[in-house]
């Protein structure tokens, strides 16, 4: 101090520059204030040099770089989810309809056409085989072209294929139908890998699970339906063909109206996202340029973590055993049960019926716990359980017991089908909802595929023989559920968790374009 002046810096108190002051008392006390502001700064400095900036307020906390100088970014729920979500319920529907709707008579089929089981059964199988080598370019477009041009295909190639088969009802034209069936199991390859995408982008973290089974729902239902209505609009009358004819027609021009109205609505209603993402961990995604985002580097780092690869066989394995099942299920029934086609429609709405039950109760479930891994391997073994006395009991002469063990088998199958997506979106997060769903999807086509052709052996010989194969089979998919190491990433992001993956992952080196700041601060209300 120099000759009774004060001077403090910019820096250290930029709004007091007191000069001139003779009083040494008062000058005394513009020190000790001063120094008290400067003391206050340093420790505001100190903060901001531990976070890197300052720290943001809540309205910061809602961007997708944590406040960082970012465009503002709010979360928010819309109305419209709710229509998203019924439109591709009630497509997916109209797809799984088509996929079951020969199986379930397949007696009825097989004199109409005159055609082997095995023909018949190739009406199924054609949609898991189709699956396997179109999933990467399906879940390529989802990828980079977004939802909205991936639901559009998915509806209109489900619209084309059930108007191609409204031309096949002939006894000559069991080529035009096997085609059709080709256009529709195309279809679903845009169809099964989008549940989980629609959930997140589009649902908030604490309804993002029911969403997830919401959408898988009505791909069930579609499967509940075509065990009931087929038996009942195509009856077996195999001394008539005129009859069989236009029953048949009546069940393909029905199918062809429906889907060409939900093609409409499709086009109306999807849109690739909302204008405000639902979640924190939506709003961070947005940071990374579509250019910077790498299909090949996603396959890859999802096959480098262990616990979805994991996840991938025990899925694929019961997964694939629900859809042997579905399939053969009207030669179980009908060789243990003469005349009995109606009841194998219906044990199998039973089935499917159970399982859509099982599938919102585990999504609430999930929702309101987060307990992904317990959860799935409960209901794995109890699915277990389920085949087991579903295999001894089906052969009792008992049919009323059948309904009950199927309705039992069900509940925990089918309802498996959206924990294994949202556990997998968890364990992979933040790679794509559709990559991983996608994959998930292919190796249950691929365990279907292979189970059903050899259940489907051993069933010409004995029911018990090839039911017990799927026993052994899901026995093995338990085993492989308790190895997974349960890593729940988008769940921790959304509750603001650090997620510091260890040096060994793979995604930590190579983060696939994904910018995530580990110092995030993220808030845990959604606005609605």
């Amino acid at each position: 101090m120099v000759a009774g002046e004060l001077v403090l810096t910019a820096t250290a108190a930029p709004d007091i520059i007191v000069k001139n002051r003779s009083d040494p008392g008062e000058e005394a006390a513009v020190e000790e204030e001063a120094g008290r502001q400067s003391e206050s700064l340093s420790v505001e400095d100190e903060t901001e040099s531990d976070e890197g900036e300052k720290k943001p307020n809540e309205r910061e906390k809602m961007l997708p770089d944590g406040g960082g100088g970012g465009e503002e970014e709010e979360t928010r729920l819309f109305l419209r989810r709710f229509a998203v979500l019924a439109v591709f319920s009630l497509y997916s529907l109209v797809n799984a309809f088509q996929w079951i709707q020969y199986s379930i008579i397949a007696n009825v089929f097989t004199q109409f056409y005159d055609v082997t089981n095995v023909m018949v059964d190739w009406l199924s199988i054609v949609y898991m085989l189709a699956y396997v080598p179109l999933i990467f370019p399906a879940t390529w477009l989802l990828d980079r072209r977004g939802l909205r041009l991936t639901a559009l295909l998915g509806s209109g190639l489900n619209c084309a294929g059930a108007w191609l088969k409204c031309a096949s009802v002939s006894p000559d034209r069991f080529g035009v139908t096997m085609t059709a069936q080709v256009v529709c199991s195309v279809a679903q390859v845009f169809i099964l890998g989008l549940p989980s995408r629609i959930a997140s982008v589009w649902f908030g973290p604490s309804e993002v699970s029911t969403a997830c089974a919401t959408a898988v729902l009505g791909n069930q239902l579609g499967t509940a339906i075509g065990f009931l209505l087929p038996p009942v609009l195509v009856p077996n009358t195999p001394d008539d063909v005129e009859l069989t004819s236009h029953n048949i027609s009546i069940m393909f021009y029905g199918t062809a109206a429906a889907s060409t109205l939900l093609f409409v609505l499709t086009v109306i209603v999807i849109r690739d996202r909302p204008a405000l993402p639902p979640s924190q961990a939506q709003a961070v995604l947005p940071d990374s340029p579509p250019e910077d985002y790498s299909y090949k580097r996603s396959i890859v780092n999802l096959m480098k973590n262990k616990p979805f690869v994991l996840l991938l066989v025990s899925y694929g394995i019961l997964t694939g055993s629900f859809y042997s099942i579905s399939t053969l299920l009207n030669q179980m029934i009908m060789t243990c049960y003469k005349n009995q086609e109606l009841n194998a429609g219906r044990i199998g709405l039973t089935l499917v019926v159970a399982g859509m039950v099982g599938s919102i109760l585990c999504g609430l479930w999930l929702d309101h716990t987060k307990q992904y891994k317990m959860t799935t391997l409960v209901v794995y073994i109890l699915s277990f359980l389920g085949m087991v006395v579903f295999t001894f009991t089906l052969d009792l002469d008992n049919i009323h017991l059948v309904f009950v063990t199927a309705g039992v088998l069900g509940f925990f199958m089918t309802g498996y089908l959206p924990l294994g997506f949202e556990f997998g979106v968890e364990i992979t997060y933040p790679e794509s909802e559709g990559t991983s769903s996608g994959l998930l999807n292919a190796f249950a086509q691929i365990f279907g595929i292979v189970l059903t052709l050899i259940q489907g052996k051993l069933t010409n010989h004995s029911h018990l023989a090839g039911n017990l194969l799927l026993c052994a089979w899901i026995l093995l998919g338990i085993l492989l559920t308790a190895l997974i190491k349960s890593e729940l990433k988008r769940h921790n992001v959304n509750v603001g968790v650090p997620d510091d993956p260890p040096p060994d992952d793979p995604s930590h080196n190579k983060p696939n374009g994904f910018k995530l700041d580990p110092s995030f601060s993220f808030s845990r209300e959604t606005s609605l």
